[in-house]
């Protein structure tokens, strides 16, 4: 067909200058026919492969738009937890603040209470332990004055008074050893 369009062509630049109307006519139909199948078999699957390629490409674009939403909604979520995350650790420093101080006190007091114990013990072995000296001093006052008093008599008493005595002495010990 294309060379039928070409051979016409030629003939009528041959006729130079005259229009003959069968050629008109007949480059007319073959110029009708070659839009028909250029449209069919070329403006079609062009516009076809146009269409795909404006579809996808308007695809593409709607995915991204909903990509970048996500992507901001994420960033958003992320940023809500992320004020949530410095919120709760400033309330866990906080509360930790508060625990430590109030140990703090606890053990302070426990030692307050524990140096006054041991103050308190320390002041009872004290007192029990001079109690025991006294004691042992009282027990050697008492002996010295017995040993003392026991020189004195020694040298008061003749010899018949201290056997007087101690007949005396004898005779109350089988009284209250018969007593029994």
């Amino acid at each position: 067909m294309l060379a039928a369009l070409q051979t016409a062509a030629l003939g009528a630049a041959a006729g130079h200058g005259a229009v003959n109307s069968g050629d008109i006519i007949f480059q007319l139909v073959a110029f009708i026919l070659l839009m028909l199948l250029l449209r069919k078999f070329a403006w079609g699957p062009l516009m076809g492969v146009m269409k795909q390629r404006e579809e996808h490409i308007a695809n593409e674009i709607d995915q991204a738009e909903k990509r970048r939403q996500e992507a901001e909604k994420l960033l958003e979520e992320q940023r809500e937890l992320l004020k949530q995350s410095r919120q709760e650790a400033q309330t866990i420093l906080e509360n930790a603040r508060k625990l430590a101080e109030e140990q703090k006190e606890q053990i302070v007091a426990s030692a307050r209470a524990e140096a006054e114990r041991v103050k308190e013990a320390a002041k009872q072995e004290i007192e029990r332990e001079k109690e025991q000296a006294m004691a042992a001093l009282r027990e050697q006052v008492a002996s010295l004055s017995v040993l003392i008093a026991s020189k004195v008599i020694e040298r008061e008493l003749t010899e018949q008074d201290q056997r007087k005595l101690i007949e005396a002495y004898i005779k109350d010990i089988q009284e209250v050893g018969g007593a029994r």
